[in-house]
């Protein structure tokens, strides 16, 4: 038997346990899952005679290290900032890795370790990254094989609510993190290039700059930037690339109505709000507004936000709650953005019922034979269940299929990567297709000039 370290066995883990489980006999796998908590790791193992649970401290060396040697190859599903020593270990007692994080700097250090004891570290092997990566360089090669110079690629990609769970005004439900959420944008600006002009987007313009996509089945969609697009033109070897664009998708109006909670200030994370345990959500909007001897909160909120009786803005704020006295935020030393989080897990968390939903959108602009055309490719991705997330599918899926590869022997480039060469992302594309996870192309005319102004 082989055997496959799984680190971490969180939501994320769920649809790489299972996959590798429905695959443990005829591969030859045993599993073991290790989490800091040996409960959830029993968990996960259903009680298949192919799995085994481990209590795994990872910041214990001794722990870690007796773990990782007796593995064929490790999968990291922590936090990317916990990987690195894991990856040490990795080099030292020559093992291959996976992860669905980005590569960092550290990571990247090892890339000559790594190749002197020709491992594969295979990173961003996730949904964004690693779904996008893939899909988007099955795209580009097969442009760039039929004579055709890349023009214009715009990558788009959001964690929904699926349609039968949409209950609420914002069109939204938390499906990961919900500070990764309340956080989004900040800490820099949005980079991009529009036929061939660099374009920058402060925070503070964010959320009211966005692109509107028609997904075939699901209606309409917005989609606000990513904070540095200008990165992938090496990624994806699109160097004289005219327009390149990524951004996160939501429903329509989401962005407009979260531009509140950023112009009130409200998602800022630098401070610490003075007796925040205390305070009411009343209390929390009243101390972003300016004083005012007899008007009330509400209609001081108004003023400031320009918000008219009839607008729905206003009613998504008040479904919030976010006007109670009674409501207390109950977290000691706490930012604006972490009592935001708490107010938005009153109203946002997944019901047992609730199904999520991934939306994947890119647009490919190119010149073969003279002739400017573009063709657009949509991957919809349903949730079955609170466990099998669409979001874990799409996460966890990769992962373990890459692991496959890389211990039968497919995956042959040695060192720290990403999934962007053929003999990662053809079989991965091909087996998520078992899975639903498919994309449907279709050509489009090509937008040119005057877009995304």
């Amino acid at each position: 038997m082989r055997v496959v370290l799984i680190i971490g066995a969180g939501r994320s883990a769920s649809s790489l346990i299972q996959y590798l489980l429905d695959k443990s006999e005829e591969e030859q796998l045993q599993l073991q899952i290790a989490d800091l908590s040996l409960e959830l790791a029993q968990k996960k193992t259903n009680n298949h005679p192919n799995a085994t649970p481990l209590g795994l401290d990872i910041h214990n060396q001794k722990q870690r290290a007796e773990a990782i040697q007796h593995a064929d190859i490790v999968i990291s599903m922590l936090p990317a900032h916990l990987h690195i020593e894991i990856a040490k270990d990795c080099v030292l007692f020559k093992k291959n890795l996976v992860t669905a994080s980005y590569v960092s700097d550290a990571m990247q250090e090892l890339d000559a370790e790594v190749k002197k004891n020709g491992l594969i570290f295979m990173n961003e092997m996730g949904l964004d990254p690693g779904i996008d990566h893939m899909s988007a360089m099955k795209v580009i090669d097969e442009i760039r094989e039929q004579g055709g110079k890349m023009l214009l690629f715009e990558s788009f990609c959001g964690g929904l609510v699926a349609p039968e769970s949409d209950t609420n005004l914002w069109n939204y439900k938390f499906t990961w993190a919900p500070r990764n959420v309340v956080l989004a944008g900040q800490g820099g600006v949005a980079k991009f290039i529009q036929e061939g002009t660099y374009k920058y987007i402060p925070y503070t313009s964010l959320f009211r700059r966005t692109e509107f996509l028609e997904v075939d089945g699901y209606g309409k969609f917005e989609a606000y930037s990513n904070r540095d697009s200008l990165k992938y033109r090496n990624i994806y070897g699109l160097k004289d690339i005219l327009t390149l664009y990524r951004g996160t998708i939501r429903r329509v109006g989401f962005s407009k109505a979260w531009n509140m909670f950023v112009q009130l200030g409200m998602t800022d994370d630098s401070y610490i709000m003075e007796d925040s345990e205390n305070m009411s959500y009343r209390q929390f909007i009243n101390s972003f507004l300016p004083y005012h001897p007899t008007d009330s909160v509400e209609i001081k909120t108004r003023f400031l936000l320009k918000i008219d009786q009839d607008d729905i803005m206003w009613d998504k704020l008040l479904e919030l709650d976010l006007f109670n006295d009674k409501k207390l935020v109950g977290l000691k030393n706490a930012t604006p953005a972490q009592i935001l989080e708490k107010i938005l897990n009153d109203s946002w968390t997944l019901q047992p019922e609730d199904k999520d939903m991934i939306v994947m959108y890119h647009k490919f602009g190119y010149e073969i034979n003279g002739e400017k055309v573009q063709k657009d490719s949509q991957m919809v991705c349903l949730g079955q269940d609170q466990t099998y997330t669409a979001m874990a599918k799409t996460v966890g899926l990769p992962v373990a299929m890459a692991a496959l590869l890389i211990l039968n022997g497919k995956i042959k480039t040695t060192g720290v990567q990403i999934p962007i060469r053929k003999e990662v992302y053809l079989p991965v594309l091909t087996a998520l297709e078992k899975y639903g996870i498919r994309f449907t192309e279709k050509p489009m005319p090509y937008l040119g000039y005057n877009y995304l102004k």
